[in-house]
């Protein structure tokens, strides 16, 4: 019954997301821990209601908001999500590249090329869907390994760690916060769920058990190794009082403990979250925009493949021109993202709430709650980042 929600997880949490919590972590000790666990809650409400979206809706996800809201609606979702794919794609090229010529030697560039090129090969399968399932559900197994060794190497002070869940915002960490938000509650990953459940053709029937064995370890599991980063970064980079500005310095986080051993984990780590993340932004982007212009709501539609490659190739053209890419670029398009993420947001809300689409699957009251609660969430985020760009 996996899969569908773990490639949500698989898109959320890439070199973006690390490149936030090791930040977090170096610069503010286990402080923002809190930010994570509510995000990931947040995000686990939003992916059930896609989930349930995926059960009910007729055609597709973009398909019945155009039928329902409009098809402008439906148009601007689509190209909304293929613009943070876009956003995303950047980062995932030089996260894996960069974590592969670490593990064996070489060139990050030309790492970045031999993966954007393996993932546009995984796009080439009839059946692109599940072929990219299975890739993922191995990797995240894989990367969870790492992330729990590394914590075990660092040795942080765990009850310290549990004091980061009291809601607090240290002074200058305001960009921060909503880079960790953004991307632990990825809107457009939870949008992209329902694309998953059609392929998967479940039904109301399995709800529950989609529930069980797929959304719920699919969500939290990015959420905890997110957690555990930060952790690490807090007992390594926070205890030599010192911060990771460079990718380099962020995959050498561990060498002051463990030597090359420990530099090694986390820049296996490292390539799986970008190698994961570029295969789950390609599809999705791809998927969604060729959906959004009427070509047809499948990862194997000619449009979908055409523009999962534009994005592919978008991010390794980048890559190449600026071969330098610091930190605090990676986060500053990540926390960009929650820009677009509250029209997403807001439509499977109203989705799920729409009683002749979702029948007995309609959103109860505390999953509306809950549901208010992150929309507003994103939505002040969203105000708090236009107020420190304009200032």
């Amino acid at each position: 019954m996996a899969g569908p929600a773990f490639i949500a997880g698989a898109w959320q949490f890439g070199p973006g997301n690390l490149a936030s919590a090791v930040q977090a972590g170096s610069a503010y000790g286990y402080s923002l821990i809190w930010v994570v666990a509510l995000s990931t809650l947040f995000m686990l409400v939003y992916a059930d209601m896609s989930v349930r979206l995926g059960i009910r809706t007729p055609v597709s996800m973009i398909g019945s908001v155009k039928d329902i809201l409009g098809n402008r609606v439906g148009v601007a979702a689509g190209i909304g999500v293929f613009l943070i794919t876009l956003c995303f794609s950047v980062g995932n090229a030089v996260g894996s590249g960069l974590g592969l010529s670490m593990v064996f030697g070489g060139s990050p560039l030309l790492w970045s090329a031999i993966c954007t090129v393996f993932v546009g090969l995984i796009l080439l399968f009839r059946n692109v869907y599940r072929t990219v399932e299975r890739v993922l559900l191995v990797i995240v197994a894989l990367m969870a390994a790492t992330f729990v060794l590394s914590a075990v190497i660092a040795k942080p002070d765990w009850y310290q760690a549990l004091g980061g869940a009291l809601p607090v915002i240290p002074p200058g960490g305001q960009l921060l916060v909503v880079a960790l938000v953004g991307t632990n509650f990825s809107l457009n990953a939870a949008f992209f769920t329902a694309y998953g459940i059609r392929e998967r053709r479940r039904t109301e029937a399995e709800y529950r058990q989609t529930t069980v064995a797929d959304t719920v370890p699919g969500i939290v599991a990015p959420g905890i190794m997110t957690s555990l980063v930060i952790i690490v970064a807090a007992a390594v980079l926070g205890r030599a009082g010192t911060e990771a500005t460079t990718l380099t310095g962020l995959a050498k986080v561990f060498e002051p403990i463990a030597g090359p051993v420990g530099s090694t984990i986390f820049a296996l780590g490292l390539s799986g979250a970008a190698f994961s993340s570029m295969v789950a932004n390609a599809t999705a982007g791809g998927t969604m925009l060729s959906d959004a212009l009427g070509k047809g709501p499948s990862t194997s539609t000619p449009a979908a493949k055409r523009t999962s490659a534009l994005i592919l190739a978008f991010g390794l053209i980048v890559t190449l021109v600026f071969t330098s890419s610091p930190i605090q670029l990676i986060i500053v398009a990540q926390a960009l993202t929650v820009l677009i993420a509250p029209l997403l947001g807001l439509l499977l809300l109203v989705m799920s709430n729409n009683h002749e689409l979702m029948g007995s699957l309609r959103n109860t009251w505390w999953k509306n709650i809950f549901g208010i609660l992150g929309l507003v969430a994103v939505l002040s985020l969203s105000a708090l980042l236009v107020y420190n760009l304009l200032s």
